[in-house]
């Protein structure tokens, strides 16, 4: 079926996509090349299949999704990329989608941002279902990535995106509230602001969406792809130069700041999937880097208590394989007033207390880890300074 790929009012290209496996068979015309996805190849001006399909599948729900094989079932769908069609590919990140070329639509009518969406995926990814009813595939959950099972809904007219954590301690709800408090001491302006909320025991993570319907979010990992990268220089030295290729204003600084954070909170998960910047989709205007979200994978949310070890050698992402190593890509750290993180551990042990996963072994052995934290990145400080 040939559909026009769309950048919200701009024609982009027309492909063939097969919409029983959601597959890009052909590139048939090239509309606008300049509204294609960052990080397209294109060779001899048309936008190479296997680039465009790795991205469109990539817009589908992970097949590790936490829940995924019961919530398939809900949906009588057989794998997650055929729900891709069922919505457009319209997401709440992003402007793009399909268009039929047959029976064109308008993007007013049916984007997710302007329009009321079904509840019934995001309750089918949560375990929910009513079988009383033909169920409503139109959904920008259809659209959603991540491993950890998540759901868009309109809360007070607002589109939120509601997370679960992981057994066995359900604590990634709890490290995205503690880092909101972490981003608001250190005065950061570029975050995405996450509160709790419990339901029958269980914790969520609630945020509003950062994207407007003027803007796109890209991730880090279609910015790193725009160029190729040269065999002499590293994973962060090529990030900045595509950065400064695409005219992306004040990366450096803001990565900078999201090594610091990350390495206070020990991530384990800041791949370039988590990370990037927000576009204007009708100017191609950078607005520069996206407020920092998803850092719920941190303070060693699946580690039993015997082994939380804040001072041994902590894995990590993106551009080093440890927080020891990364953090010296960060340079100067005076900008840090530690002292607003004097008691960071206590308003933490207040959160972790209202969790009947935690025990209070557990919660001591956390606090203490996140207070070791910061002292040791205020050691690293003090050693930057002499």
């Amino acid at each position: 079926m040939i559909f026009t790929l769309m950048n919200k009012h701009t024609p982009v290209v027309e492909l063939n996509i097969d919409v029983e496996t959601a597959g890009i068979l052909k590139v048939e015309q090239v509309i606008h090349p300049d509204f294609l996805p960052v990080g397209i190849s294109i060779v001899n001006g048309i936008p190479d299949r296997k680039s465009l399909n790795d991205w469109w599948r990539g817009r589908s729900i992970p097949a590790s999704r936490s829940g995924i094989r019961q919530a398939l079932d809900i949906l009588n769908i057989s794998y997650t990329e055929q729900l891709l069609t069922k919505c457009y590919g319209l997401s709440l990140s992003d402007q793009y989608w399909i268009n039929p070329k047959e029976r064109p639509l308008k993007w007013e009518n049916i984007n997710f941002f302007r329009n009321t969406f079904s509840d019934d995926v995001g309750n089918a990814l949560f375990g929910q279902f009513s079988s009383d009813k033909e169920l409503d595939l139109h959904s920008p959950c259809n659209t959603s990535d991540g491993w950890l099972r998540k759901k868009w809904k309109i809360i007070d007219g607002e589109r939120c995106l509601i997370k679960s954590g992981s057994n066995p301690f359900q604590q990634e709800p709890l490290n995205e509230v503690i880092a909101t408090v972490l981003h608001r001491r250190l005065n950061s302006a570029a975050y995405v602001s996450y509160r709790l909320v419990w339901d029958d025991d269980i914790p969520y993570s609630v945020c509003k969406n950062i994207i407007t319907p003027d803007t796109e979010l890209v991730s880090a990992y279609s910015i790193y792809r725009s160029q190729k990268k040269r065999n002499h220089y590293s994973m962060y030295e090529h990030f900045l130069l595509c950065c400064e290729h695409l005219g992306i204003p004040g990366m450096k600084e803001f990565l900078n700041y999201l090594l610091a954070f990350d390495f206070l909170i020990a991530n384990t998960d800041r791949h370039f999937g988590n990370f990037g910047a927000v576009r204007n989709v009708e100017t191609l205007k950078w607005n520069g880097p996206a407020p920092i979200f998803d850092s719920g994978t941190s303070l060693w949310h699946d580690q039993v208590t015997r082994v939380i070890h804040p001072t041994g050698k902590i894995s990590c992402q993106p551009f080093k394989p440890t927080h020891d190593e990364q953090i010296s890509l960060a340079g100067n750290l005076d900008w840090i007033d530690f002292s607003a993180l004097s008691d960071i551990d206590e308003e933490f042990r207040i959160l972790l207390s209202a969790s009947p996963y935690i025990d209070e072994p557990r919660a001591d052995a956390l606090c203490q880890g996140l207070k070791c934290r910061v002292n040791q990145l205020e050691q690293l400080a003090l050693n930057h300074k002499h």
